[in-house]
């Protein structure tokens, strides 16, 4: 295969089509797997051979790999060489339409024309006052032009931005997926969870957010319907705060991140006493554990929270409904590893291990908070503006022009001929043009054809 075969083929559409077909393959390929793990997590929940295949194949990192920066770059030259090699095409063919065409000799018609001049697919004689029709047809002012004979000759051009239609969608294309490519290898995510009251720092950019409030709305059966979460924001330079709510489905945006409300669990305080005195104090997440702060060997797990606690007989620890009315801990008890117990404390009660006494207290839900930071977010969202600013240049700006040619005869009697032609919405356009004629002539004046 020639250079020249191989360089068409891939500055061509069809191998663009392909490289989107394995974009999306990839792009799936990284949202099932689950990102950043280690060898040992994927074997844990995989087995080892499709550990060790995801590992190969960097999908533990998908939108870092080299293989997903490789189809990007190919995908956006790929774009950017259609586009290119379009233009001076697409420029001449906007050229080629605002120039009156030449009429062809001896007044013959081509196949599938309307009159005498090549292009046109309706015409209409007998037309008295041919500025009327370009006004009626909402054309610009119509120029002078010459034809090669010595008749007078009008002619209009409308809307050739229609033209640009498909070449500026394959741009609005190329600036989503420069975007969403940029934005995948570049984004920085973070996760913070706490309760109202907590201050949190947002992984390392020196953020720190806030938790005002946060409210769980529960429907009549006791399913949650709705988390959501106030929250401030903090500058760490100048101090500087902004504060928003955010909640599932509508995440709030601050200093250049945007926040999403992820999840919610159960919390509650947690005091541990050594020998009747106060040792050290805190929050607990069910599912996190507490190290005893002068034996740190001795852990106190949370295992689950139940905020209506019952015991159901051959099932075990249940909650009756999602109401804090008989709340009940499920924890365990760890020392060097090996677990000493397990049972659930009810409020009040009193857990005793040797000198040290822990206690539970002010169960809370607390709230989970995704952030991103996509730096080419707006790369995105310029290419979804000029996208759909290309769909209505393609699909709602017909590209028409008129001409209008005097005939030959004794000054008072001589009419015009007008002709026109769409290069959309032709049915469309034959019907105005013989409606705006229709409008002009009296009866009898114009006599029209066309062809489908």
């Amino acid at each position: 295969m020639s250079f020249k075969k191989i360089w068409n083929f891939m500055t061509s559409m069809k191998f663009a089509v392909i490289l989107l077909v394995v974009l999306a393959a990839a792009c799936t390929a990284g949202s099932l797997v689950t990102q950043g793990q280690t060898l040992s997590w994927y074997a844990s929940r995989y087995s080892e051979r499709t550990a060790a295949l995801i590992m190969a194949l960097h999908l533990d990192d998908a939108f870092h790999s080299w293989w997903f920066i490789l189809i990007n770059i190919f995908l956006c030259l790929d774009l950017i060489f259609c586009n290119l090699i379009r233009l001076p095409g697409l420029l001449k063919r906007i050229r080629a339409y605002k120039e009156l065409p030449v009429p062809v000799s001896n007044g013959s018609k081509e196949p599938g024309t309307a009159g005498e001049y090549p292009g046109f697919e309706v015409s209409a004689e007998g037309i008295r006052d041919p500025e009327k029709l370009f006004g009626k047809l909402s054309m610009p002012s119509p120029q002078k032009a010459e034809d090669g004979s010595e008749r007078q000759v009008l002619f209009s051009v409308k809307n050739t931005a229609g033209f640009w239609g498909a070449w500026i969608c394959h741009l609005g294309i190329l600036f989503i997926i420069m975007g969403f490519s940029l934005g995948q290898m570049t984004k920085q995510e973070y996760t913070v969870y706490g309760v109202p009251g907590d201050t949190l720092a947002i992984g390392e950019t020196g953020y720190t957010l806030h938790i005002n409030d946060f409210k769980v709305t529960l429907r009549d059966d006791d399913t949650v319907e709705q988390y959501t979460a106030d929250i401030t924001v903090t500058e760490p330079v100048t101090g500087r705060q902004e504060r928003d709510t955010v909640s599932v489905n509508d995440p709030a945006r601050l200093f250049g991140m945007s926040f999403y409300q992820n999840s919610t669990g159960w919390a509650a305080g947690i005091d541990i006493t050594k020998d009747g005195e106060p040792l050290q104090g805190g929050t607990i997440y069910a599912g996190s554990f507490v190290a005893v702060a002068d034996k740190p060997e001795l852990v106190i797990y949370l295992n689950a929270f139940y905020p209506d606690y019952e015991m159901v007989p051959g099932q075990g620890p249940s909650t009756k409904s999602g109401k804090l009315l008989n709340p009940g801990y499920l924890y365990s008890v760890y020392y060097r590893g090996e677990i000493l117990g397990m049972n659930v404390l009810m409020q009040d009660e009193e857990l005793t291990i040797d000198e040290y006494a822990v206690t539970f207290s002010d169960p809370q839900s607390y709230t989970l908070i995704q952030i991103k930071k996509d730096r080419f977010i707006w790369l995105v969202f310029a290419g979804g503006l000029i996208t759909v600013a290309g769909l209505i240049l393609a699909f709602y700006i017909r590209t028409c022009r008129v001409l209008a040619v005097q005939n030959e005869g004794p000054d008072p009697d001589r009419t015009w001929t007008a002709y026109g032609s769409s290069v959309k919405g032709g049915f469309i356009f034959r019907e105005e043009f013989a409606a705006a004629v229709k409008d002009i002539s009296a009866p009898g004046d114009a006599k029209g054809e066309g062809h489908s």
